[in-house]
């Protein structure tokens, strides 16, 4: 059944997305209509309505994104990609009206550094990446290559930004590495002819451009944290400024505003008004993470700005106070849980942090960090007082739901981290897997936590723990091959189930008497509870392991998400996929259908989390 097209299969309806690829240079950007955000999460772009905060996805490109640009009139989209070393990477343009491909361009090697419409959408130059190192000026309506050349000179390093002048279609300015170029487009030669800035001893790596309004000069942000100002007409450097306080980091994004004044974005997560030329701060916010977009809505009375911590914050000008819109991971998610019994809230966990979120608005509700550590596995205890979790350091951490107080932490749980975590349904124990192999019982009780017993089975780390609902057993599975049944009573091994695979999931069927089982040889297993015995196999998937496996509420159907990228509806006793979601850019690590059973939310490896809407079975 895995190997039909998906054509033929009913989809699932992506309701949505909580993500935002913060590390793209520029990658925020308020559409000229100023009603909707466009943004780049993995392969995919999003563009989101600020008013109901409504998504649309543009899919097309292959790898991630590495570039996003929207054209002065609005209406053309341009986006880049990254891809693999020796194969040619993408350049997409969209037709933001229709939502679909107008153009697809392409040239470069390897990746798409950055991209710049000309001021009245007739041509696009693109820039590519440091195994490419040409730049094209491509014909925007005709979809097709004007002329190219290589970006910077032999004796320079690599060219980073590029960016056309405000006024006219046949100026453009690349920058980088100790490199300043003017170009001027000689259309019926279909030649571009670079001037050299004279920037003197000055050296510096440009890492973003901006034009004034009236093309008399551009102005470069430099990674040592300082502004050059170069007039166009002479291509001469006219000053270098602040000499004294440089913006910390680098600076990261610049954009002029209507009144002359300057915004300045930092590599230490400053935003800074500056006036005038010596670019002297009269404002300043602190953000979290570097910044990397900066982007205007309207004249620039209302600014959006996007971090690398994967943070959207929006200003208004005149209180220049930053208001937080839109969070999310920025680094792989690992694990996500739903308390018990309602599907209002959810937790996931990834690098530095747990967060949990409101399932219907994707607000954050609570984060907490543990910074420079990373959050395996992640579980709500039953009765509602806790969040458990397993990190990488050996320790499980215990946090309160509300505030994120730390209640108490295990020390040295495991000697290779911890890598899975379960608790009994009476909140009295919690089963806790090793990166070594080792499956631990912990009592839990008022002021103290006591290891119960040691159970040493496995011979690698241990993937995933289940436990029946009478707490009488519980199932482990485990990457060296074997899923084991253990009594929590005796604490032995009542059975175990062989397979040749690296066991990423398993879970018992809601009435307990199976199991299903599925890992990296893409077989979705069931066993019996009784004695370990196969009852049968199905093929799970045709390409990458599978990572993430839930049976829904009812027991009918049960859901499945892998390297594959896809979401796939089972039904149980058929053992053939009903649904399949496409949307995920990265690979999906987990997947949880909540407990009500009116959505699916699935995690995946570029920090994204989607929620699925639950299909209406008959």
């Amino acid at each position: 059944m895995s190997g039909e097209s998906h054509e033929t299969i009913p989809q699932l309806e992506l309701e949505s997305v909580i993500g935002f690829n913060g590390r793209v240079p520029t990658g925020l950007n308020v559409h000229p209509d100023g009603e909707h955000l466009v943004y780049p999460l993995g392969c995919t772009i999003i563009i989101q309505a600020l008013r109901n905060r409504k998504q649309e996805f543009l899919h097309g490109h292959t790898n991630n994104v590495s570039y996003v640009t929207v054209s002065r009139s609005g209406q053309y989209i341009a986006s880049g990609q990254v891809t693999f070393m020796g194969f040619k990477a993408d350049i997409i343009i969209w037709d933001y009206s229709k939502r679909e491909i107008h153009a697809r361009l392409t040239l470069h090697k390897a990746k798409v550094e950055s991209l710049a419409f000309s001021p009245n959408d007739l041509y696009l130059v693109s820039l590519g990446g440091q195994d490419d190192g040409s730049v094209v000026v491509w014909n925007v309506a005709k979809g097709e290559a004007v002329c190219g050349s290589p970006a910077s000179a032999p004796s320079a390093g690599n060219c980073l930004t590029v960016k056309f002048s405000n006024n006219n279609d046949a100026v453009f300015i690349t920058a980088g590495n100790s490199t300043l170029r003017v170009w001027d487009l000689d259309l019926p030669n279909r030649k571009i002819h670079p001037t050299e800035c004279q920037t003197g001893q000055l050296k510096r790596i440009v890492t973003c451009l901006e034009v004034s309004d009236d093309d008399s000069f551009f102005f470069c942000g430099t990674s040592s944290g300082d502004i050059l100002t170069v007039n166009l007409k002479t291509k001469l450097l006219n000053s270098c400024a602040p000499q004294k306080k440089k913006f910390s980091l680098g600076v990261t994004a610049l954009k002029t505003l209507k009144t002359g004044d300057m915004l300045v974005g930092s590599g230490d997560g400053v935003v800074s008004l500056c006036k005038g030329t010596p670019f002297n701060a009269i404002k300043k916010v602190q953000l979290v993470g570097g910044v990397t977009s900066i982007s205007l809505r309207g004249q620039g009375h209302q600014f959006f700005t996007g971090s690398d911590a994967a943070q959207i914050y929006r200003f208004n000008y005149t209180d220049f106070k930053e208001e937080l819109v839109g969070t999310c991971h920025n680094e792989a998610v690992h694990d996500i849980s739903f308390p018990f019994g309602t599907s209002e809230l959810f937790a996931t966990c990834s690098k530095n942090d747990i967060r949990v979120w409101h399932t219907d608005t994707c607000k954050e509700l609570l984060r907490i960090t543990v910074p420079n550590m990373t959050c395996h596995a992640v579980e709500f205890m039953q009765d509602g007082k806790s969040i458990i979790s397993a990190w990488n350091d050996g320790k499980i951490r215990v946090f309160t739901p509300e505030s994120g107080k730390l209640i108490y932490a295990i020390n040295n749980a495991h000697s290779m981290g911890v890598t899975a975590i379960a608790a009994t349904s009476d909140c009295k124990k919690i089963i806790s897997g090793g990166g070594e192999g080792q499956v631990r019982v912990w009592e839990i009780g008022k002021g103290f936590q006591r290891l119960i017993e040691a159970m040493k089975e496995h011979k690698s780390s241990v993937s995933c723990i289940k436990v029946k609902r009478n707490n009488t057993e519980c199932v482990t599975a485990s990457s060296d091959g074997t899923c084991i049944i253990w009594d929590l009573v005796r604490f032995v091994r009542n059975h175990m189930v062989l397979s040749n695979t690296l066991f990423r999931c398993v879970c018992y069927h809601t009435e307990e008497f199976q199991i299903i089982t599925s890992g990296s040889d893409r077989k979705i297993g069931y066993w019996e509870v009784f004695d370990g015995s196969p009852i049968r196999e199905l093929e799970g998937s045709l390409s990458g392991s599978i990572n993430g496996m839930d049976i829904s509420p009812d027991g009918t159907h049960f859901v499945t998400g892998g390297d594959d990228k896809l979401v796939k509806m089972w039904g149980y006793n058929e053992g053939e996929v009903t649904h399949v979601g496409i949307g995920h850019s990265g690979s999906i690590t987990r997947i949880k259908v909540c407990p009500n059973a009116r959505s699916i939310i699935s995690i995946s490896a570029d920090g994204a989390i989607l929620r699925w809407k639950y299909p209406l079975l008959s």
